[in-house]
């Protein structure tokens, strides 16, 4: 019932004895040379302080958001529901390739939001019995401590981790879910679940609950479901995901200069080969302090960058074409998201310095409009990058061409909400005004197709440039704004490299 309060404090009992003594070793070792570690007796499903000192601080359930900041999360969560109501998440599973090849594991980031646990096949309950938001409950339901399982897989936290790290006030194993939930269920009115879709339906857990609710196989442990409320809930929950705290901020902010600094080195070298380029990035944003790729990134030469989520990133690289790059860095859970075109030969030409300067001025005008007491939802944004670029497509002298049109040319929207997806909280609504905290990306692009309607020396460019802005009152903070983006600024990198360097693995705790 939320009695442990002491949230920095969140070693397993028996390895609590060790624990002064090991963080007195690697202190010691901070100052020496790396040698002789110390093993740490903690044997965890994820990184930890006492396991990753380096990267994760005291305090700290995940790089940078605190134990204290995920239980607050729950509780503001528990505020807005009724006495007697429970929310139940799912977590995703470990999903494969082909045979025993596995994809590197992502949790559904509404459990890992309210609970920063990050593994597999595991269920969040949240249960808020009274009005009394000190008898809410957190019901953590996860695999058990398996010898044999983790000699392949990797160590897990097991059923008394999951109180004694991660704070859940109850626990079971995951196998007895079919016992567990019932009880839960049958004690309360409300129940929310996205019970109809989600996005991860086709992890075992979303099914086996969703079977239990719907009293399939002819379950029926779960007294007079029919009179009971089921909602969703995600959409609730995307409303707090979409105002970022200041430590949520912090790590994206981070993130994004990690990514900014990693693309100017991108700017100083000249590529042959889309992959090889691509690789370069992902070097950067790992040995920068990032934790991986935020996303499969857009690495496109020529006519290739007027395919919008062109990923194939294969092709030679032509010394009069352009380069489209969309890529970014993820750290901590959260994403980073950039967007830069640029000439492969280091200089602009006139035709390309014209409509590159067409895109970033409806750039610059976009994110001048990323202030709250503007009173302007994304979709008003939108709506005034159509007009802005209309008119550069005029300057261009573009709007004598027969039969175009500005959709054709610019055909996606200008942004989106950016978070711990790099499509953050879809089902927060475009109209809304922006809120001081919320972070989304100013994207505006143009796409010249290989159509004789158009002047031979536009044809085949794609550019577009993005940088993700966090919303103020009055202000805005740009995240990325280390990525350069002005022509003269590109071809002073381009030609003479950079002076701002950072070295491999600089970044420790944020």
């Amino acid at each position: 019932m939320l009695q442990r309060i002491d949230l920095l404090r969140y070693t397993v009992p028996s390895c609590r004895r060790h624990f002064s003594k090991l963080i007195s070793s690697l202190e010691q070792q901070k100052s020496k040379t790396f040698t002789d570690r110390v093993r740490n007796p903690i044997e965890a499903g994820q990184s930890l302080h006492e396991t990753r000192p380096f990267l994760i601080k005291p305090g700290e359930l995940t790089p940078g958001i605190s134990a204290l900041e995920y239980y607050e999360r729950r509780i503001r969560l528990a505020e807005t529901l009724p006495s007697k109501s429970c929310v139940i998440l799912a977590g995703n599973d470990v999903q494969f390739a082909s045979g025993a090849v596995f994809y590197p594991f992502q949790q559904n980031n509404d459990l890992f939001y309210l609970s920063g646990w990050n593994e597999p096949n595991s269920v969040m309950i949240l249960e808020k019995p009274t009005d009394n938001l000190s008898d809410t409950v957190f019901h953590m339901l996860v695999p058990s401590k398996d010898a044999f399982a983790e000699k392949w897989e990797g160590f897990r936290s097991g059923v008394n981790g999951v109180q004694e790290i991660f704070n859940a006030d109850e626990s079971a194993a995951i196998g007895d879910l079919s016992k567990y939930l019932p009880k839960i269920v049958n004690r309360n009115d409300f129940v929310y679940f996205d019970m109809l879709s989600a996005p991860n339906s086709s992890s075992s857990s979303f099914k086996h609950i969703q079977s239990l609710l719907n009293g399939g196989n002819g379950n029926r442990s779960i007294n007079s479901i029919a009179n009971k409320t089921i909602k969703p809930i995600s959409k609730k929950i995307a409303e707090f995901r979409k105002i970022k705290s200041p430590q949520e901020l912090r790590i994206m902010r981070r993130a994004g200069q990690i990514s900014g600094r990693s693309f100017n080195q991108a700017f100083a070298k000249r590529f042959r080969n889309e992959r090889t380029l691509d690789s370069f990035l992902h070097y950067k944003f790992i040995s920068g302090g990032c934790d991986k790729d935020a996303y499969i990134p857009v690495v496109a030469t020529g006519s290739n960058s007027l395919c919008i989520h062109y990923t194939r990133n294969n092709d030679v690289m032509y010394d009069d074409e352009m380069v489209l790059v969309d890529a970014a860095g993820s750290l901590g859970g959260y994403c980073a998201d950039i967007s830069r075109t640029w000439p492969n030969n280091g200089k602009f030409t006139d035709a390309q310095r014209d409509l590159y300067e067409a895109v970033l001025n409806v750039q610059r005008g976009c994110i001048n409009l990323c202030k709250a007491s503007n009173n302007y939802s994304l979709h008003d944004i939108h709506e005034q990058s159509i007009k802005l670029m209309k008119q550069e497509l005029k300057n261009l002298g573009i709007d004598k061409v027969t039969g175009w049109n500005v959709e054709k040319l610019y055909p996606h929207y200008i942004g989106h909400n950016l978070g711990l997806d790099v499509h953050d909280v879809p089902k927060a609504s475009r109209y809304e005004s922006l809120k001081p905290g919320q972070v989304i990306t100013i994207e505006p692009g143009l796409y010249i197709p290989d159509d004789e309607s158009f002047p031979s020396y536009f044809r085949n460019v794609g550019i577009r440039i993005e940088d993700d802005i966090a919303i103020g009152e009055d202000s805005y903070t740009n995240l990325t704004i280390e990525a350069v983006k002005e022509i003269d600024d590109l071809e002073n990198v381009m030609q003479n490299g950079v002076s701002t360097r950072f070295e491999e693995d600089e970044v420790a705790p944020l």
